[in-house]
């Protein structure tokens, strides 16, 4: 039997915990339902009791924690030993004694000495130079060395006292397992795997990264639970310094994070720091975690990549400092995220709010009566970084051993950011690859891809089992619940999603179901997106012809027009999703081929069998286009808000009588884009409103610096913030009577382009009224933020120093390098 047609291989409960024993399950096993009792779920952790309702069962868990019984007593974990007195001051003793740190502060306190001789401090004609030197350096070494220390105490993690951590445990699987009330699931097979791995790699005394998704601040709680109840070594895990607030910050310190500041700027001493003490963990072979994402998704699809912690990790390898590492991505998987109402109010424009404990206190109590489902963790198959670094490089005919990739050169730095960019998003797709979809995903995604006001349970339940079909169809998992009915499942992730997201009309026929919260909702139909990601872009392609209307034949859309569009959206979303490996012309003939066997589309060839052109099937046409629908469903939000960030670049082109460059604080631009967006959802010219997100305008907007749309420059001074400039070449025409934007011209055509594959709408039709009351509207937001920019009273300066000038001039110099020698398709 095929792995496709293998069912089993979705199931997610596979361990059961009894006391102090751990049952590991084959995938196969589906227990016997005994007679008299409900379908149970099986969990890593199962509800807690509480004192309220089992006094004397509350009791006994607490003196079971307290007395450390069992495998509470974390003594006979996997890995290096942790959580004994000193380990704190052994770990910063050999951070601050790294030949890497040491060098720096000789280094750093050589360029001080340096400059004090310049200033005239020290003078060479004084016959006691060589004495005051050495002196001088001496003290200046020396209060480089506390500054290191006291950096170093407030970055490391303090495992110290098993005490705390039987405790800390306690504390955070009560409060985790009373919010997410069905416990957290995972697989046997990737447990038992991943234990084995820990053992052969506590054996040759390397480090396991663990590289998971970020949706949730719960990822990293049920990370160092679950290695906790598994016997494994807890993972010291990179967190952002926001979080370092009082009373919380020293709780989590000592239960494995390590703090980091969220902007290193140009402190060299802090850099290496960080450096030496990634080194040192990874050559003590202690277990490592940090989010390849950065921060947290908002929107519930993978974020791209981030390069900040890997390029310290990868220079350890490179550095040869380190020998190995092994490379462990996880998934983790929520029925609700706990954090989707304020993700919603931040894509909306409202600032973050700064964490703090009384937020952190009340946000915690006002989740503990929650029943949010359960959270399932998924571990890929672990890889050795060693490894996957040679093979890279091999590929390159640059071998490890055959060339020094420490010194600083121009084709160093293009190749380790190779590397990297190519790790980073392996890492993304073996995280997908792992990845189940959650009966709330399942139900979002359908009612988010429906026409119509609502839907009933029949055809919520005949769209899920087709949409469970195809995710595994096309490798997908979707989480396992044992025997239970379908409507049972659906009943359930209804439950967890709330009468706030979903809804449902009382007093009709059948029960029947609308979306209450569309842009809360996005969040789970977004985990869906990737698997189908290859299929919506086609879907979308042909609708540049389908949208057009008359018969079949007229709808029917040629290879070659199909190819360049397609070309082009994929390279628009470039940083947005994770595309197959394979290559546009592999991917594409695969992806039409799979649409033409499933009934969707249906394919014209010649005589030698090579596609001519693709047109919808009438199976599909018959059956109300119900499937080519859901394809253009999940991708139309992202075309919506890609436009959008385009159709607000057109507000930037300079009022007719402005003579230099006038730049603009990239914040505000974006936020203009955002109020531009809500002004037309509400005008009808928008169809979505989660289009207006910041998470996918900030994006879109990234995308265009990359193509040298617009140009971008960060100031020195971190108070200052990015500006940006659109460039000459796409700038729109100006009437010369009377300076109002002319829809014509590079940036036109691009924005037509994208509009091309948008949804029809009730104002998209009369293409000359849209765009003369779009542009109307984006002109005079555009002349807000030139007034703004170019005010008196503003601290920034809107037009560019010599020194950004020529800062500037390097990057989009090297840019274009870059693009050229990556020799990707560019809008």
């Amino acid at each position: 039997m095929s792995d496709d047609d293998d069912a089993a291989r979705d199931s997610a409960p596979d361990l059961q915990i009894l006391g102090d024993q751990i049952t590991l399950q084959p995938r196969s096993y589906v227990e016997t339902r005994r007679p008299g009792h409900a379908d149970e779920e099986e969990a890593l952790m199962k509800n807690m009791a509480r004192f309220r309702s089992e006094p004397l069962r509350f009791l006994r868990e607490v003196s079971l924690y307290v007395s450390g019984t069992g495998w509470r007593a974390y003594d006979n974990f996997i890995g290096r030993p942790i959580f004994y007195s000193g380990f704190s001051e052994q770990m910063r003793t050999a951070v601050v004694s790294a030949p890497l740190l040491r060098a720096r502060i000789s280094q750093l306190a050589d360029k001080r000495l340096a400059l004090e001789e310049n200033e005239g401090w020290l003078r060479k004609d004084d016959k006691d130079y060589a004495i005051k030197r050495t002196n001088r350096r001496a003290v200046i070494e020396s209060g480089i060395r506390d500054v290191a220390d006291k950096m170093t105490d407030h970055m490391i993690c303090k495992f110290e006292s098993k005490t705390f951590i039987r405790g800390a445990y306690y504390l955070c699987t009560q409060l985790l397992t009373r919010a997410y009330h069905q416990g957290i699931h995972v697989s046997s097979e990737e447990v038992l795997r991943l234990r084995k791995v820990a053992e052969e790699a506590e054996r040759k005394g390397q480090s396991i990264i663990f590289l998971p998704s970020h949706r949730s601040h719960v990822d990293y709680v049920s990370m160092q639970l679950i290695c906790y109840r598994l016997g494994l070594a807890l993972p010291v895990v990179v967190a952002g310094d926001n979080l370092n607030f009082p009373v919380v910050g020293s709780f989590l310190q000592h239960a494995g994070a390590m703090w980091i500041r969220r902007s290193f700027g140009n402190d060299t001493l802090y850099t290496t720091l960080v450096q030496a003490y990634i080194d040192t963990m990874l050559q003590g072979g202690y277990n490592f975690e940090c989010f390849i994402e950065g921060g947290r998704s908002r929107t519930g699809k993978l974020l791209p990549p981030k390069f900040g912690i890997l390029s310290f990790v990868l220079d350890s390898i490179l550095s040869g400092r380190v020998k190995d590492a092994i490379v462990c991505p996880v998934s983790t998987q929520y029925d609700k995220v706990i954090e989707t109402e304020g993700y919603v109010t931040e894509l909306l424009g409202v600032p973050k709010k700064k964490e703090n404990l009384a937020d952190f206190l009340s946000g915690g109590s006002s989740v503990l009566s929650l029943k949010l489902g359960r959270v399932d963790v998924r571990f890929h198959e672990p890889w050795s970084l060693r490894k996957y670094v040679d093979e890279q490089l091999t590929k390159l005919d640059k071998p490890l051993g055959t060339r020094d990739l420490t010194s600083k050169t121009p084709e160093n730095a293009a190749l380790r950011q190779k590397l990297l960019r190519t790790m980073g998003y392996k890492v993304l797709s073996d995280i997908n690859d792992v990845s189940v979809v959650m009966p709330t995903a399942l139900i979002g995604t359908v009612l988010l891809t429906l026409r119509g006001r609502g839907v009933g349970k029949t055809e919520l339940l005949r769209r899920i089992e087709w949409l469970i079909a195809r995710v595994r169809a096309k490798g997908g998992r979707v989480a396992h619940f044992r025997n239970a009915p379908l409507a049972d499942v659906v009943n359930r992730g209804l439950e967890v999603l709330g009468k706030d997201l979903v809804g449902e009309v009382q007093g009709l026929a059948e029960p029947t179901y609308y979306a209450v919260d569309r842009f809360q909702l996005s969040f789970y139909r977004n985990m869906t997106i990737h698997l189908f990601i290859s299929e919506a872009l086609v879907s979308v392609s042909m609708y540049t012809r389908v949208k057009q209307g008359g018969g079949p034949a007229h709808q029917e859309i040629s290879y070659t027009a199909l190819r360049e569009q397609v070309l082009f959206l994929s390279s628009l979303f470039r940083g947005e999703f994770i595309f197959p490996s394979e290559g546009l012309e592999a991917n594409l003939e695969k992806t039409l081929v799979g649409l033409e066997n499933d009934g969707v589309i249906k394919l014209q060839r010649d005589e030698k069998g090579v596609i001519n052109s693709i047109g919808l099937s009438e199976e599909e046409r018959l059956a109300g286009r119900e499937n080519y629908d859901f394809y253009c469903f999940l991708i139309w939000p992202f075309i919506e808000s890609s436009w959008l960030a385009a159709t607000s670049l057109m507000g930037l082109t300079p009022p007719i009588n402005q003579k230099q460059d006038i730049w603009i604080d990239v914040a505000q631009a974006q936020n203009t884009a955002q109020l531009l967006g809500k002004t037309l959802y509400h005008q009808g010219d928008l169809s979505y409103f989660e289009a207006v997100n910041r998470e996918t305008i900030k994006n879109s907007y990234q995308r265009f610096e990359e193509e040298g749309i617009i140009y971008a420059v960060k100031s020195k001074d971190a108070k200052s913030p990015p500006r940006l400039c659109l460039s000459t070449e796409w700038r729109a025409s100006r009437d010369p009577d009377t300076g109002v934007l002319q829809a014509s011209g590079k940036l036109w055509d691009f924005i037509e382009r994208i509009a091309s594959s948008r949804r029809e709408g009730k104002n998209r039709r009369d293409g000359a009224t849209v765009s003369t009351r779009v542009l109307r509207l984006t002109d005079a937001l555009g002349a807000q933020l030139f007034e703004k920019a170019a005010a008196p009273e503003r601290k920034v300066d809107a037009t560019l120093s010599d020194e950004e000038a020529v800062r500037l001039k390097k990057v989009v110099h090297a840019e274009r390098r870059r693009r050229k020698l990556e020799g990707r398709a560019h809008l």
